[in-house]
């Protein structure tokens, strides 16, 4: 064999080789990472609400005469700073100051020190809180105890502009965020050995979807490590395991997760979605509607310059029926897939409002194998 013939059948055994590998490989396409779909119960977000105010605002704040929280705030605020206002309450009249609520979302493993996002909402009538600065406003959690404490400049996002003709908003002036603005004072203690066992809790809860997920750790562990107890959850054993070193392991996992066939149809928008294992039983479908289009196209009748006539315009009217004769019954064979579904619907010629109708009546007969989710 000389080298030019060894080079080309060296080339087509790389590339056979490398088409084996990807035909092997496709099925592994729908499988995903275990931390994608589950979450170690327990590791959670724990939420943060506080009251504070803002100050700083060109004119667009609170009106203190209408929003008495306002002012209490503010006399209180003036007070603890040593300026003492109740002798002049009557006299404060600033449009300076917003009050507003803080809220935000605690990480879990967050530390002492560590900073978070915080978002602010106006409680009363100030119109715009572009360019204010919170004040010093504890955040607490459901028992009551402060988790972090928030300030800083608030940023809206938003554009306000007003004239003596009128006024132009552009997103909501009333609502912000600071990102960074909060400083974590107490952490949600949690820690992965304190017991022999966790548990993973799966986001969409499914059955087989848990299994696989035992079965994959199993095989990864090379014993019983893990249980599927319910849909929900896959509980772990830790005996004689590194915790940490165990779950880096587990959710780097792939499975193929399984979903129930359901159609989900959003009225409001016409928009719908489907999944893979939506199937539709052998039926017969026909869609139409009456169409009737009228046109006008009057004629100007002119005699001629010496015939002492009058012009005339003559109307003319068109009208046209379109009952859409031509479109025949369509019919969709039994156990078709995703594809075959969305391609019969398509030949139809069917948008996606009577798309909806068809659905829902395919379901109300009985046809439509999956659950129909209409929001």
């Amino acid at each position: 064999m000389t080298k030019p013939v060894r080079q080309v059948a060296a080339k087509i055994a790389r590339l056979l080789f490398g088409a084996f590998i990807l035909l092997s490989s496709h099925p592994a396409a729908a499988q995903v990472r275990i931390k994608d779909i589950a979450d170690v119960e327990g590791v959670r977000d724990n939420q943060l609400v506080g009251y504070g105010l803002i100050v700083g605002l060109n004119g667009t704040g609170d009106r203190l005469r209408s929003a008495p929280f306002t002012r209490q705030s503010l006399i209180g605020v003036l007070e603890r700073l040593g300026v003492n206002t109740r002798d002049q309450e009557s006299r404060l009249d600033t449009r300076n100051v917003a009050a507003v609520m803080v809220t935000a979302n605690l990480p879990p493993f967050a530390r002492p020190g560590s900073r978070i996002d915080v978002a602010v909402s106006t409680l009363g009538d100030a119109s715009n809180i572009t360019g204010g600065t919170l004040l010093v406003t504890p955040l607490l959690g459901a028992d009551g105890e402060v988790y972090a404490v928030a300030q800083g400049a608030v940023a809206t996002g938003a554009i306000a502009a007003r004239g003596a003709g009128g006024s132009v908003t552009r997103g909501v002036p009333t609502a912000g965020r600071i990102s960074s603005g909060a400083v974590v004072e107490r952490e949600v203690a949690f820690r992965f050995a304190q017991g022999d066992r966790i548990r993973l809790s799966l986001r969409n809860p499914d059955l087989t979807t848990a299994r696989r997920m035992a079965a994959a750790i199993n095989r990864m562990a090379r014993s019983p490590a893990a249980q599927a107890t319910d849909p929900r959850t896959v509980e772990l054993s830790l005996v004689g395991r590194d915790a940490m070193g165990f779950l880096a392991e587990v959710e780097q996992l792939r499975v193929e997760p399984d979903q129930v066939a359901r159609v989900v149809i959003e009225e409001a928008s016409g928009t719908i979605v489907m999944g893979a294992n939506v199937r539709i039983s052998t039926v017969a479908i026909a869609q139409g509607n009456l169409t009737i289009r009228i046109t006008e196209t009057p004629q100007v009748s002119q005699p001629n310059a010496l015939a002492n006539g009058e012009t005339v315009v003559t109307p003319r009217t068109n009208i046209e029926v379109d009952d859409q004769a031509e479109r025949r019954m369509g019919v969709l064979r039994g156990a078709v897939t995703l594809d075959e579904l969305v391609r019969g619907l398509n030949s139809l010629g069917v948008g996606p409002r009577d798309l909806i109708t068809i659905l829902q009546t395919i379901k109300a007969a009985g046809a439509l194998q999956a659950e129909l989710e209409v929001r």
